[in-house]
């Protein structure tokens, strides 16, 4: 009867001492300098799976593919992994995720594109938004304010309405903050991070790309209101000839040469917001939510065409900026007030102010 009693004791002892890890099982084996093979020789790494390049990766479930691994098998696959590291086809391993892009081992067009972004797009987006910059302040030591010739008359003329103003300010204020927050992207690390702590300028940074994601959308909602609002008095027409022969009258004192609403200077910016302002917008949406319409090749394309436009967008709007405050006596007051002196609008808009005050030189077409 007791020796019953003690058989569940016995079982249970046996069943823990049979699960029970050894000493040894217990105690990871040491590593040690000679147990993993150099990484700088690839002669000495010998691996199961071999790596599938160039296309075949895509045809694959993994990436990779169970091969036997002879003598010979470990050489080609060694050379076709340098080969892969030197540049030419893509290099996949095996993921796990559901998203196989993360199975990209080596990418040769990500070095091309990183080398076209660190290198001239940097470098020549650089000097043409200092260039231009160098050139206003030229510009503005030669030749000054552009004043009223005729001095100002004291009478003023509406140029924009309420709702054209806010459309213009949204556009504007909005382009600005992408302007300085993509101009922290490109050059932050350059220009901010040697003169700040580590610490602030990753702050910095990470409220300015905040900043770039979300005034993305009133800057597109702006672009579309303002073609909508101005297309009409942008086509180019016969007049803007003769306004661009004369530049305007930038460079020569009292010249002014007719013009309607917009002169061709005005429609040059306006296109240029319109047509830049959407090439922005269509690679904005692409890099907002990459991916969904197209693969890692396409969002490298984005991302060149999105810096080259904002960059060549940046120096335009700068001189647009300049010639509407500092340059131009009286400008400002088109988008500040809205109201304009009556000479000012005589002297740079006459074919505009005709038709305002019902003249019968105003013909249609000079917009």
């Amino acid at each position: 009867m007791n020796t019953f009693r003690l058989l569940p004791a016995l079982a249970l002892a046996l069943v823990l001492g049979v699960g029970a890890p050894t000493a040894a099982q217990q105690a990871p084996a040491p590593v040690t300098a000679t147990s993993v093979p150099p990484v700088s020789n690839l002669e000495n790494v010998r691996t199961p799976l071999a790596p599938v390049i160039g296309p075949a990766a895509s045809e694959g479930t993994g990436g990779l593919r169970e091969r036997p691994m002879s003598g010979h098998t470990a050489a080609s696959n060694e050379a076709a992994l340098l080969q892969a590291l030197k540049g030419g086809s893509a290099l996949r391993g095996y993921s796990p995720l559901p998203d196989q892009k993360a199975a990209t081992l080596v990418q040769p067009a990500g070095r091309e594109w990183r080398e076209i972004v660190k290198g001239p797009l940097r470098i020549w987006g650089s000097w043409l938004i200092l260039g231009m910059l160098g050139a206003l302040i030229v510009f503005y030591v030669m030749r000054g304010k552009i004043e009223i010739s005729a001095g100002p008359s004291g009478r003023t003329l509406e140029r924009f309405s309420l709702i054209e103003r806010f459309v213009h300010w949204l556009t504007a204020s909005s382009f600005i903050a992408l302007a300085l927050s993509g101009l922290n992207i490109t050059y932050g690390r350059y220009v901010l991070l040697p003169i700040m702590p580590a610490e602030w300028f990753t702050a910095l940074s990470l409220t300015l790309k905040y900043i770039h994601n979300f005034v993305a959308f009133p800057f597109m909602l702006g672009l579309a209101l303002t073609f909508a609002i101005w297309i009409v008095h942008n086509i180019p027409s016969r007049i803007d000839l003769q306004w661009l022969a004369v530049f305007g009258g930038l460079f020569t004192k009292d010249l002014h040469p007719p013009a309607g609403k917009f002169n061709a200077g005005q429609k040059l910016v306006f296109w240029s917001v319109v047509i830049g302002g959407g090439a922005l917008a269509v690679s904005g949406i692409y890099l907002l939510f990459p991916f969904y319409l197209g693969d890692m090749g396409m969002q490298q394309l984005m991302q060149v065409v999105h810096a080259a436009v904002a960059v060549v967008m940046i120096a335009i709007v700068l001189a647009h900026i300049y010639i509407g405050s500092l340059g131009m006596e009286g400008a400002f007051d088109a988008m500040g007030t809205g109201r304009v002196d009556e000479n000012w609008a005589r002297e740079h808009h006459s074919l505009w102010v005709a038709e305002v005050k019902g003249d019968a030189a105003a013909r249609p077409g000079h917009d």
